[in-house]
């Protein structure tokens, strides 16, 4: 099955503390249903020394938010809208906005 969420999609916050931000996908995770949202969920951890942050510290990073909550940006009018599948003409799923038809997939 088509994910109708890939990395680099433009998505909006519907729900959430974080509602009304637009942001880009940096990670998706099909297996538990959540995206990774640049500048959205973002927590704040303790880490212990290591290699890659060798003073540790507080560090802040984007933690995974449920599909559920996001939703695309059309690429025509910049609101948010619905994804659908349909076939092109050479045979390939692709994904379009159903608020303008537009294609997402180029």
């Amino acid at each position: 099955m088509a994910s109708k969420f890939k990395k680099n999609d433009k998505v909006q916050v519907i729900a959430g503390k974080d509602k009304g931000k637009v942001s880009t996908i940096i990670k998706v995770i099909p297996k538990d249903n959540m995206a990774v949202i640049e500048g959205v969920a973002v927590v704040k951890r303790h880490t212990k020394p290591n290699k890659l942050n060798p003073d540790g510290g507080i560090i802040e990073k984007e933690m995974p938010v449920n599909m559920s909550k996001i939703m695309h940006i059309d690429p025509k009018s910049d609101s948010i809208t619905r994804i659908g599948f349909k076939m092109n003409d050479k045979g390939v799923k692709v994904r379009y906005s159903k608020k303008s038809g537009e294609l997402i997939d180029k």
